[in-house]
């Protein structure tokens, strides 16, 4: 009888352990997943100095509209933000374009980042050759601010 209460209190403390060490491991990746997230991208300052050279008027919204649901909205959601189906698959944020932290970037640090792409964020460069659409996109993105 002795026996089998210090084998049930063996059995009890293994599995507690390992329960702990899963946690520890969990509560690690977790961790790295999230400043993952948060990972600061700042685009160089020639981007940023960048001017848009595309009008910003009815026709380049809207010709940006269409390029943006065409390309963009799975990841960045259909009102940018950051909420589009494919987003829940990504480790990097897809960021809210209409949060501060977007609006208060630079045309130019926009397209910057929509053509070069970073981590989840795939580069533009092959996909839509024409600068000025992505200057229209960035046009478009700048509506979905209000």
């Amino acid at each position: 009888m002795k026996l089998m209460k210090t084998l049930s209190n063996r059995k009890f403390l293994v599995v507690g352990s390992m329960m702990f060490i899963f946690a520890l491991i969990t509560m690690s990746f977790s961790v790295k997943f999230q400043d993952a997230k948060k990972k600061p991208w700042n685009a160089p300052d020639a981007a940023k100095k960048a001017k848009n050279p595309v009008a910003k008027n009815d026709e380049s919204v809207a010709a940006g509209k269409a390029l943006y649901m065409k390309h963009c909205k799975s990841c960045h959601g259909s009102k940018g933000l950051g909420d589009g189906p494919k987003s829940k698959e990504l480790d990097t944020a897809c960021g809210d374009f209409s949060a501060k932290e977007t609006t208060d970037q630079t045309d130019g640090e926009l397209f910057y980042k929509t053509k070069e792409g970073r981590d989840d964020m795939p580069s533009f460069k092959k996909k839509i050759t024409d600068d000025e659409e992505i200057w229209s996109i960035i046009n478009f993105m700048r509506t979905l601010a209000k």
